[in-house]
């Protein structure tokens, strides 16, 4: 349990707010490449830390994140003209490039010299694993961008599903993180099975376990921490622990634990204070890997069935999530369909903000515990003057990977020997880590 204050500074993201000040000294996604794919093709709008922003890519294939109201009055350039190299506001003629430059104001005396004296507010940008990056943080100390652990290569296949939700980023993370909800939450769409690790199919993903009290070990780190979620497995019970271990990459995404085929790993970014773009990845070889339309349909994600032209959810609180009474008399634990849409449904009922000072927290909420200390932790000490969190030296290690594993006993998941899933067959050194106990 924490405080209403403690709760405030671990949430609000908007302004001078401290968290938000921390989130903004790492590159932040701003929207999926394929949204800006179109050279010249229309701008989007954007929302992160409670900026307003446009989103275009010009004539030459550059793409530009600018501050969406038009420096002239102050109106919205995403209904502006893209042509020829920049964005022109609509209702003066203003026109922008994707570095902020004003190249034209065709409302102002060619003699003027007026343009050369305006600029406008415009973003570092770099395009890498589906989305489109920039930088929100001091425009002084601009730092080099590092491929995600989830994108560590050009040719790695990223599938992503994007959902916009009306809730806090915090309370879709702790869902993220917190193993123990899955064998009850997605029990229909987690199967436990006589496999000898998790497994996807085109329906399901299987598990080894019926066991629904995982015992749950945290191992804190610079970057964020690891934990392992320890189940007894269905087959040699008696000798051998299941184990599922989550990374949490601060401030606001996680590795989760792959299945036989492709990796897994969840991405929050802060719209502001009550709402979200949240977003779901299936990574790894591109033989392995669904594509992204596959990755969608699977999860129940899909624009134009399930979400409006603006990735929110057609499932909501007003028409119950589309829950189907029927299913669960049948025997689908939840009647949702999707498993991120079970999710959604238990993110966004818990309100805008969610009120962490009355919950009642167990054994099997350690990971949610170490989550809300270590970034409280982080952004008192981010307020006093420290790095942020998960940066500089701090940062993830390229060796650092999520797992899943039947493993002995004897096994410590700290030291366990653990690598992406790749393509059986086929060298990938720079996709090969390995844990030792000091990551």
């Amino acid at each position: 349990m924490i405080t209403p204050e403690e709760n405030e500074l671990l949430c609000r993201v908007v302004g001078d707010a401290p968290m938000g000040q921390l989130m903004r000294r790492h590159w932040t996604p701003v929207c999926l490449i394929e949204e800006v794919s179109e050279a010249d093709g229309p701008p989007v709008k954007a929302r992160v830390y409670g900026e307003d922003l446009v989103v275009f890519r010009d004539t030459d294939g550059s793409v530009g994140v600018l501050d969406e109201k038009c420096p002239h009055r102050r109106v919205s350039l995403v209904y502006g003209r893209n042509e020829e190299g920049g964005l022109r506001c609509l209702y003066h003629g203003w026109k922008m490039d994707v570095a902020g430059n004003v190249l034209e104001m065709v409302s102002e005396p060619a003699a003027s010299g007026f343009a050369e004296k305006v600029k406008h507010k415009a973003y570092p940008v770099k395009e890498w694993g589906g989305f489109v990056w920039s930088w929100f943080g001091p425009a002084e100390s601009v730092p080099e961008f590092v491929p995600p652990p989830w994108a560590p290569t050009q040719d790695t296949r990223v599938s992503i599903a994007k959902v916009i939700l009306p809730c806090n980023w915090a309370q879709i993370l702790e869902g993220a993180i917190d193993s123990a909800h899955s064998s009850s939450l997605h029990s229909s769409d987690m199967v436990p099975a006589r496999v000898s690790g998790a497994a996807a199919t085109d329906k399901a993903w299987l598990r080894p376990s019926t066991d629904k009290a995982p015992r749950m070990q945290v191992q804190r780190s610079g970057y964020g921490f690891r934990y392992a979620a320890i189940r007894r497995p269905i087959q040699n019970a008696s000798s051998h622990d299941y184990v599922r271990s989550t990374v949490f990459v601060a401030p606001a995404s996680a590795l989760i634990p792959p299945n036989n085929l492709y990796n897994v790993a969840n991405v929050n970014v802060p719209m502001d204070d009550t709402n979200t773009a949240f977003y779901f990845l299936a990574w790894g070889h591109p033989a392995q890997t669904p594509e992204t339309e596959t990755w969608r349909k699977f999860l129940g994600q899909t624009v134009g069935v399930d979400l409006d032209d603006r990735y929110r959810p057609l499932r909501n609180e007003e028409n119950r999530f589309w829950q189907d009474r029927q299913a669960m008399k049948a025997g689908n634990f939840t009647g949702i369909k999707g498993f991120p849409n079970q999710d959604v449904a238990m993110w966004v009922t818990m309100g805008p903000i969610a009120d962490r000072t009355n919950d009642r927290l167990g054994a099997s909420d350690i990971a949610v515990v170490e989550f809300r200390k270590q970034m409280l932790d982080a952004v008192r000490a981010f307020q006093n003057g420290e790095p942020a969190i998960g940066t500089g030296d701090a940062a993830i290690p390229a060796s650092v990977c999520s797992f899943q594993a039947v493993v002995p006993k004897t096994t410590d998941w700290r030291e366990y020997a653990a690598t992406y899933v790749w393509a059986d067959g086929i060298e990938r050194p720079e996709l090969e880590p390995s844990y030792s106990v000091n990551t």
